[in-house]
This record gives C-alpha cells, structure tokens and sequence, in this order.
C-alpha cells in the first residue's frame, strides 16, 4: 500500500468539493455539509484512540509536539489569515481574504500528507485510518477554499486551482516525511495536533452552530464509524 497513492486520493476530495462550489451543485454541497459532522467525530476518535496512544506509548515528550501541531493550526489560520471558517462562504470578500486562506490552510494540508505517512510507518491499519480521516475533511476543505475564492472576487479556474494546490500540499506531505528524518520522526505527533484541532476548533463549532439533531448524531456516528472500520481492518489486515 502507498502512502502517496492514497494522499493523492485524498487530494482529489479538495478539487470534487470546490466543483460543488463552482457549479453550484446545490445537493452535492447539503451532501458535503452533512459529512461535515460525521467526520469530525471520525477524526476526533482516530486522533484519541489511534494516534495519541501510538505518540505517548514510548516517548511521553511527543505531548510537546502534539500540542505544537495544534498551535501551528490556529496561528496558521486564525492568526496570520484574515478570514477563515469551514463550510461555503456566501459573504462578499476581499480578494486578499481568499489568498490568506489558501495560505493558511496549506500548513494544515501539508499536514494532512504528513499524518497520513507516519501513519503507515506504523501500520497498514492506523494509514488507512488517517486516510479516511483525511478524506472525509477535504470535501469541505474543497468547499471552503472555494467560496472563499469567489466571495473574494476571484475567476471560478482560480478557485479550482487553490484547491488543487491545497491537494498538492497533501501529497508533498507524504514525499517530505518519507525523505526527511526529524519529520519521519515527529510527524504522527505533529499531524495528530494539526488533526486535533481541525475535529475539535474547526469543525465542531460549524455543525454545533446548526439547529436540530442530526448534526449531533452524524458527529456520534463518526466515531462509531472508526470503530466498524477498525474491526473491519483488523479482519482484512491480519
């Protein structure tokens, strides 16, 4: 199994959830708003139950790079970037509000490949279950850069491409953790903080805003999806 084979999958949910944006595919976006929910439980239980034990099971002093990886995600995107939140935009922007996002949120791609690696450099399991944690956020990532791009006034081809780029990110992730040490390393504690905080600072507070039951189902849901496609693993894997 390559881990740049499913990074490049991964990637390919960026582009299908800015041509929802683009094309204005009403039901392809209520689609990817309501997976919002569940992949935010996803992520969360993989994160707990599959990353954090693996990182702390013989250095507890990766903690520290955890909680760097989480800190690197907020400065990235709520700091150094003007406007920034999951889902579409349908407020107007400024042009400039569009490129700080698609900077912002590239640190947090990048780190998408990167948790998706080190993860296989611990098992064929915990890759595939990063991956799919991976996955189930990058449509609304696709979505977000998106709208963001065209509330800011840019060309549908260049709201396209920011999402592309944001792929990109993704798969050099995997190419630099394979090639450069310290980032084998630290990278399963660095992308499990970066991973942390896009489940629990970014996507939660989106679904929450949202009246009714569902959402808060869908989010229960993801977790019990992490365990079913970890027995399921298991099976296949063993």
């Amino acid at each position: 199994m390559s881990p740049l084979a499913f990074a490049a999958a991964a990637a390919m949910g960026n582009v299908i959830g800015a041509l929802a944006v683009v094309r204005h595919l009403r039901r392809g976006l209520r689609l990817i708003d309501a997976c919002l929910a569940f992949g935010a439980g996803f992520m969360l239980a993989v994160t707990v139950l599959g990353v954090l034990p693996e990182v702390l099971k013989d250095s507890p002093g990766a903690a520290l790079y955890v909680l760097l990886g989480y800190f690197a995600v907020h400065l990235a995107q709520h700091v150094f970037t003007s406007h920034f939140h999951f889902g579409e935009e349908t407020h107007r922007l400024s042009p400039a509000a569009g490129n700080s996002a698609l900077l912002g949120l590239t640190l947090h791609t990048f780190f998408d490949g990167v948790a998706i690696a080190s993860g296989f450099l611990v098992s064929g399991q915990l890759g595939i279950l990063l991956f799919l944690a991976v996955l189930l956020h990058k449509l609304p990532e696709g979505v977000t850069i998106a709208s963001v791009m065209v509330a800011g006034g840019q060309s549908r081809a260049r709201a396209i491409g920011a999402a592309a780029i944001l792929g990109g990110a993704t798969v050099l992730g995997v190419l630099l953790t394979e090639q450069i040490g310290p980032l084998a390393r630290h990278g399963l504690a660095l992308s499990g903080g970066v991973t942390l905080y896009v489940a629990a600072s970014n996507l939660v507070p989106e679904f929450q805003a949202k009246r009714g039951w569902l959402s808060g189902l869908a989010f229960v849901g993801g977790a019990v999806g992490f365990f079913l496609t970890e027995l399921l693993l298991e099976g296949w894997l063993r």
